[in-house]
């Protein structure tokens, strides 16, 4: 729309004669975004960007949508008559269209919810409605456009480990290796894309967030520790190398997303190739064997048919088959010809990266890398995100208050997920001052946000347009206040604070009912419920560098917390309030974590 409408000289003058016109960057303001985006949701048209919406003095909506046409086309209004109609009606029937933005305001505020009790057989069946929605043919979640989901891909792998049913893992291992197969995922350069345009993960579109990346290494990481397939060890690993060449600040701190497109007439020109560009770049040899596993019609777009999005369109193997050539003479070709297309692809303009530091986005990543750390057993990951950490807290935590970004007032968001980061590097470290700084900012995330009429975080600190949210959606990311909870009960074990464990059981007890009728858009909520029954908790009395210390952090459990006492040379597991025998062995707690499995 910038390009066609926003830029078209005709609407321009429109718009500026007949209206007062505000930008407001979503990344910026989430909490506004959310107000408005509820809003349209709620006209009956859909979520998403670039959204207008049309206010009235006091801020409050009336109209909005998505994606207009400058002119009428294929069904939908043009943006230049809605604008003429806009202005006609609001200076004709104004007193109807305030008391419809009333109406529609009142609508949006939290509307109180009936606690219900919370039951351990109710992951069971939120496992089986989550499956019920699963494509078994091409992976992920419903029909298209697909997004990853990535809430619900965490919380069927942890009932994958605790309940031990191998088809649950099948399930979600197969979707996870599809979309690492698709365009979806980048396959030069590593990262993944906004979401799939298609069923199958081919076409994406081509924006590149870090959130969506942070949560998709958690789901890669997990995967590969729970079914040792290198296939998702290679996708975390390719999750990393784009953050950390793209997205990533060399003196610390993550920044927010890369552009889709250099220009809006050329969708996904970066990162689509021709055959002839192949043709010319690659020998012939490995053109033949890139061209088997790479290239396919269905991966052409459909502005521009000789562009073509790269996936794994015929596997090793087959490729293996049709050719006579072993397979791994071919991983060689293939290797030797994405270095060549990578470092092509450098030496054209690259889309627009923001470079923008958010404290939440920070956090969730800090953490995504820490515990990528563990697994890839590489210790840089850990210190970038440690760096990355305190750099964001010399920004934006001054005086007992977390900011958002600079001059701008944090939100819930942005103080839940700078506690988890500082929990985790706890964990990694055993530097106590990380854990008092994790649960003060709880302390005060409690005071400002917390309800405590009903539970649960409200997003604001204050009322933004007149309202205060809790939700428990996952829209698409898991839910805020499911990760709150989830840090409540972590923190309950780690520091022995009964009260926090009481804030998580209130909280789940409100969004109970929301959550089960939400079903798979309420996942991580489940988590946090699989938590409140399964959290295991790690007393690790053992050197800092001792090899039973290394092991308690590395070994997967899918609700684990840490701490750490005098140096016993022994780790003291503990479930609920039942603390067992001493462990002093790596295998005796190997064993221990395996006899939780399919419990």
């Amino acid at each position: 729309m910038a390009r066609e409408c926003f830029e078209n000289d005709e609407i321009a003058s429109i718009l500026n004669s007949l209206f007062i016109c505000i930008k407001i960057d979503r990344d910026e303001r989430p909490d506004i975004d959310r107000r408005y985006q509820n809003a349209v949701m709620a006209m009956g048209g859909g979520g998403g960007w670039p959204l207008s919406v049309f206010l009235t003095s006091e801020r409050k909506p009336f109209f909005g949508g998505t994606y207009f046409p400058p002119e009428d086309n294929m069904g939908r209004p043009g943006f230049k008559k809605i604008l003429k109609t806009i202005s006609e009606i609001y200076r004709t029937k104004k007193p109807e269209l305030i008391q419809i933005s009333n109406k529609l305001m009142d609508s949006l505020k939290n509307i109180g919810s009936e606690k219900d009790e919370i039951k351990e057989s109710t992951l069971q069946e939120a496992m089986l409605k989550m499956l019920s929605f699963l494509d078994m043919n091409h992976g992920g979640f419903g029909k298209a456009p697909k997004f990853p989901m990535t809430g619900a891909l965490e919380f069927l792998l942890n009932r994958y480990f605790l309940s031990g049913f191998e088809s649950v893992g099948s399930a979600v291992m197969m979707s996870l290796e599809k979309m690492s197969k698709g365009g979806y995922y980048d396959q030069v350069g590593g990262g993944f894309h906004r979401y799939s345009v298609d069923a199958e993960w081919i076409i994406p579109h081509f924006e590149k967030m870090a959130e969506d990346n942070a949560w998709l290494l958690r789901n890669y990481i997990q995967a590969y520790s729970l079914s040792g397939n290198d296939i998702f060890k290679k996708t975390a690993e390719g999750i990393i190398y784009f953050v950390k060449t793209v997205l990533s600040d060399p003196e610390g701190g993550f920044y927010s997303s890369q552009d889709a497109d250099i220009t809006s007439d050329d969708e996904g020109g970066y990162f689509t190739w021709s055959t002839n560009e192949l043709k010319e770049l690659l020998s012939d040899e490995e053109y033949k064997i890139f061209s088997l596993h790479m290239l396919s019609d269905k991966g052409r777009m459909h502005h521009d048919k000789s562009k073509i999005v790269l996936f794994n369109a015929v596997d090793i193997e087959k490729v293996s088959i049709i050719t006579g050539i072993g397979a791994e003479e071919i991983k060689e070709l293939l290797s030797s010809a994405m270095k060549k297309l990578l470092e092509r692809r450098s030496r054209r303009p690259a889309p627009f990266v923001d470079k923008t530091f958010y404290t939440s986005l920070n956090g969730i990543m800090a953490s995504s890398f820490i515990k990528a750390s563990y697994i890839l057993q590489d210790d840089n990951l850990k210190y970038f995100a440690i760096k990355s950490i305190e750099r964001i807290k010399s920004l934006f935590l001054k005086d007992d208050r977390v900011y958002h970004t600079e001059n701008i007032e944090g939100i819930i968001d942005d103080y839940i997920y700078l506690i988890e980061a500082l929990i985790d590097i706890y964990e990694a470290t055993a530097v106590k001052e990380h854990l008092e700084c994790a649960e003060k900012l709880m302390n005060l995330c409690l005071e400002k946000f917390w309800d405590h009429k009903s539970g649960g975080f409200y997003d604001t600190e204050t009322d933004i347009l007149d309202m205060r949210l809790k939700n428990i959606l996952d829209m698409p990311h898991p839910s805020v206040n499911a990760s709150g909870i989830l840090l409540l009960l972590r923190l309950s074990l780690m520091t022995n604070k009964n009260e926090y464990f009481r804030y998580a059981e209130e909280g789940l007890k409100f969004f109970a009912l929301q959550a089960e009728e939400a079903g798979l858009n309420a996942a991580y909520y489940y988590c946090a419920l699989d938590a409140y029954f399964n959290a295991l908790k790690l007393d690790i009395r053992a050197g800092d560098n001792s090899n039973l210390t290394k092991a308690a952090r590395t070994i997967f459990y899918p609700y684990k917390s840490i701490i750490y006492g005098e140096d016993e040379g022994s780790v003291i597991p503990c479930i609920h309030n039942i603390c067992y025998e001493p462990i002093r062995e790596t295998n005796g707690l190997e064993d221990f974590i395996n006899n939780l499995r399919g419990r």
